[in-house]
């Protein structure tokens, strides 16, 4: 062990194995992973990290998809990815920043306004940069600019009334609230969302019955943008608590508790909101606090709300990642309660069609419907949160329609018509993660590691095809069809669903805006960076309340490797021991260790392995981006402009 860990407790791996074939695939990937990512950047970008791409672009839409194509850039650094997608993942980022402010959709580093479905998914890639860390200066600066759009504090950006404690829109961003749209804001949509539900029931010449919309209509389209005008894009909308991410991502670089203040203010407004709607959320809250007030009294009909455009999947994920973020700042498990009371809710409504319980997903003028089968993962993130049995409860009462243990190979479709489960950002195996970490799926780590290989096989084909040349994108491009503004993501390699929940104990991210919760995350001692060091593999086997379960295999029959085991992806449990289990999985107990903190250090002698079972307390120390080493950029004062 290097003399700087030695502050650290130690225990050292012993047992000479032949390596698994779970471990041997790991590695594979991150070897093919590292070679596939470099030859995307080279495809795709031009030497300076700028897009190889149009030469404008209309519309609101837009920022969010550059930065999903290539947040996994960071993200894979962070399990363990070569040492050069650190600088790789932070030049793109700046590079795409600085190309959609020339396109005019980003200022002062941040959207100008959309909403926080595609927010959402545009800052994951900032999250993911706040993990691969070290904190930076301008890190914290950024992030601290950022949320200040949100908590009312930037005069420049009025998102967020104080005294009412909302966000004054849906369409949100670096310009403020955006009450009104023009025909160029949803230019860039119309084609797509002419097969969409209309979102209104009343809109003339539409045909509400028929689920589809005319939005290439010109005099459908201008309906369509006045209704939205006056009933929708006024007040606040459950999506945008999915700003409490960005939020949350600032408090981890500072510590500011006027940050986690403001999170949980936020989560609670809405939790008075649904009490006085008698316990279901409110999808639309005028600029005076009324629920319903552009909206003739109905609670139903706001902005990605109960009717337009997914209902209630849209509703609970928002909710759902603000519960998570308040359990990451206070540890209160009762901070799932909304979420916990909205899946409740759902579940009230069932009922039974040919032998199967449904639930409703949307409300329309005439009630409940769009009836479907309910979806486990929600109540499978708030049980990996809590570990509660009720939130166990909430998942076991949902009939399994489908084999939960079949692992998928996600598509570019959004869903997978076999099982229906979602796919978006290609993540697709929750649930069968989740009957493997309860005991019930033995075999998952190597069918869930050959299925993310089958993918990034099938990726590589397609990012090298004819379709996927950069330079014949402008083809795709013709009146009313802008789908050219996905393709980075429809083409990218680099995803590792099952490297995530192996090795991190946690299911992926929710992909609107989630954070990137786990029990466990690495970092590498001998180069003090994040990230499991080349040859090492890791499998979190079980979670239990108070424990963690995992295998660590140096793959490396040379070199010795030393890792270090942080609690919790923010450093926010504590280890109390560490207790090495025998290959007959019986604990011995002389092999003991006292942690008593967040980080503990592993010895790997070459070709060795160690299965340890870690006691922890969760949810006991403020979660933050700090690393096991000093970072004397963390204590840097921000820089203050003139005013």
């Amino acid at each position: 062990m290097r003399e700087e860990w030695k502050g650290l407790p130690q225990i050292e791996a012993k047992e000479r194995i032949v390596a698994p074939t779970w471990a041997l695939q790991q590695q594979w990937m991150f070897d093919t992973l590292n070679k596939a990512a470099k030859e995307f950047v080279q495809r795709y970008t031009h030497p300076d990290g700028t897009l190889i791409w149009r030469k404008d672009w209309p519309g609101m839409d837009g920022s969010d998809d550059p930065y999903e194509g290539f947040m996994n850039l960071a993200l894979l650094y962070v399990l363990g990815g070569s040492d050069e997608l650190h600088d790789l993942s932070r030049k793109i980022w700046e590079a795409i920043t600085w190309q959609w402010t020339e396109y005019g959709q980003i200022e002062r580093e941040f959207d100008a306004y959309y909403d926080w479905m595609h927010h959402g998914e545009g800052y994951l890639y900032v999250y993911f940069l706040g993990l691969a860390g070290p904190t930076t200066l301008k890190d914290r600066q950024r992030a601290v600019r950022f949320a200040k759009m949100y908590t009312g504090d930037d005069p420049l950006t009025p998102n967020y009334d104080k005294e009412k404690r909302l966000i004054r829109s849906p369409l949100t961003g670096s310009r403020g609230p955006r009450f009104e749209v023009n025909e160029e804001d949803w230019s860039t949509h119309r084609g797509i969302l002419d097969n969409y539900l209309a979102p209104y029931e009343d809109i003339p010449g539409v045909d509400f019955a028929s689920g589809k919309c005319a939005w290439s209509n010109d005099d459908i389209y201008a309906h369509i943008l006045d209704y939205m005008n006056k009933r929708m894009n006024r007040g606040d909308v459950p999506l945008n608590l999915n700003a409490t991410g960005l939020v949350t991502n600032a408090f981890m670089h500072t510590g500011d508790q006027a940050l986690r203040d403001w999170v949980l203010e936020y989560l609670q407004a809405w939790e008075e909101r649904t009490s006085r709607n008698g316990g279901i959320i409110p999808d639309n809250v005028g600029l005076s606090g009324e629920i319903g007030e552009y909206n003739d009294g109905k609670w139903w009909g706001g902005y990605y709300g109960w009717r337009w455009p997914h209902g209630f999947k849209t509703i609970i994920e928002g909710v759902t990642n603000a519960c998570m973020n308040a359990v990451l700042l206070t540890g209160d498990f009762k901070k799932l309660d909304l979420a916990r009371s909205q899946l409740d809710m759902n579940w009230s409504l069932r009922r039974e069609e040919n032998g199967k319980w449904v639930v409703p997903n949307k409300r329309f003028d005439a009630g409940w419907t769009d009836w479907k089968g309910a979806q486990p993962r929600f109540s499978i993130y708030l049980w990996t949160t809590s570990m509660a049995d009720e939130d166990l409860e909430r998942i076991e009462r949902i009939p399994k329609d489908h084999d939960w243990d079949e692992v998928i190979v996600p598509t570019v479709s959004g869903k997978d018509h076999k099982t229906g489960r979602e796919t978006k950002h290609y993540i697709g195996n929750t649930q069968p993660w989740y009957r493997y970490i309860r005991g019930e799926n033995p075999n998952y780590p190597e069918q869930i590691l050959s299925a993310n290989m089958e993918l990034i096989a099938q990726q590589l084909e397609r990012m090298r095809s004819e379709e996927g040349d950069p330079r014949n994108w402008s083809n795709l491009y013709s009146e009313g069809n802008f789908s050219s503004i996905h393709a980075w993501q429809e083409v990218c390699p680099i995803y590792f669903e099952g490297l995530v929940q192996l090795t991190l104990g946690g299911p992926m991210h929710i992909s609107h805006g989630g954070l990137q919760h786990g029990r466990v995350r690495y970092y590498d001692g001998a180069k003090r960076r994040p990230g499991l060091p080349s040859g090492v593999s890791a499998l979190v086997e079980r979670l239990e309340a108070d424990s963690v379960t995992l295998q660590l295999v140096n793959t490396n029959q040379f070199e010795e490797k030393n890792v270090i085991v942080q609690a919790g992806t923010f450093g926010e449990h504590q280890f109390t021991t560490a207790e090495i289990i025998s290959a007959s999985g019986q604990v011995e107990v002389e092999e003991r260790v006292s942690v008593e903190g967040k980080w503990l250090a592993v010895r790997l002698p070459a070709g060795r392995s160690i299965k340890l079972r870690i006691g922890m307390e969760r949810y006991v120390n403020p979660p933050s981006y700090d690393m096991p080493w000093p970072n004397l950029s963390a204590t840097d004062p921000l820089l203050s402009g003139r005013q």
